[in-house]
């Protein structure tokens, strides 16, 4: 069975027999009917993926990947923050009246700074240092800058990852304040499982661990039934996810540039509520 699966399961169980309501709080979000949208939360998350094993995409339903890593490419090769560049419509309920998300995201990586190097973006210098300094214990990008937070139509909350090489292999944490477990989990974790393997393969090196560290997790009021539902299924064993094996320059690489091969899920008929 696939291990994302696995880890999904546990988690998601562990929240809900867990957890933390905050019910005795007032909260941001709000249903599109104006209800407050409450969740049940664990502090610390903490999941780790060997890529060397197997691509972490769930089975107990289908992972949009290719909308997945549309959206990664908009943010991490486009360093853009205009939703008209995105295929889906994931963004739109944040857009301003240009249709941007203002100072967010891949906004905050194509910003410019001075190293003694030369100007480099967040992206280039991460692509830089594995080639040049692959033993640097500085090879991070950081999207929370408290000094655009005000411009930003949403707090990025897959903020921060940082890239370690050991030996051949490429590993890589993502930092992320908060996580909604049903809508965005293996979302994000097939995002930036990909965006390590591609960052390995342009640098020479080969894809290692994936830790995925999650300060909020947590499950929304009008998702448990939707979970608990889920986490009864018996999981398939995990696709095969290969890269273009001749794409060596990472601005180079395009969603078919990924074959995803044997992905077995099982049918997921809700339409799921997004809390704004």
């Amino acid at each position: 069975m696939s291990y994302a699966d696995t880890l999904f399961m546990e988690n998601c169980r562990d929240i809900l027999e867990n957890g933390v309501w905050d019910t005795d709080y007032e909260v941001r979000p709000r249903w599109e009917d104006g209800t407050p949208a409450h969740t049940v939360k664990k502090f610390g998350m903490i999941s780790r993926y060997d890529l060397s094993q197997e691509f972490p995409m769930m089975t107990l339903r289908r992972t949009a990947w290719k909308s997945a890593l549309d959206e990664l490419l908009w943010i991490w090769q486009k360093k853009s923050n205009d939703i008209h560049q995105l295929k889906s419509h994931i963004w739109d309920a944040w857009a301003d009246e240009n249709g941007t998300i203002g100072k967010a995201y891949g906004y905050q990586l194509g910003v410019r700074h001075q190293y003694r190097e030369g100007m480099f973006d967040q992206v280039d210098r991460v692509l830089y240092d594995l080639k040049h300094n692959p033993t640097s214990r500085r090879i991070l990008t950081n999207l929370y800058n408290h000094h655009d937070l005000h411009e930003m139509a949403l707090y990025p909350c897959a903020y921060s990852m940082t890239f370690n090489v050991s030996g051949k292999k490429l590993n890589a944490i993502l930092n992320q304040r908060s996580q909604d477990m049903l809508t965005a989990n293996n979302w994000n974790v097939c995002q930036y499982a990909l965006l390590t393997m591609m960052m390995a393969q342009v640098s020479g090196l080969v894809p290692g661990e994936f830790v995925h560290v999650v300060a909020d997790a947590h499950i929304y009021d009008r998702h448990v039934s939707m979970v608990e539902e889920l986490i009864q299924k018996e999981p398939y064993p995990a696709p095969k996810v290969e890269l273009n094996p001749e794409i060596r320059d990472f601005y180079q690489f395009t969603v078919d540039d990924i074959k995803v091969t044997d992905y077995q899920y099982h049918p997921f008929e809700h339409k799921i509520p997004v809390a704004i």
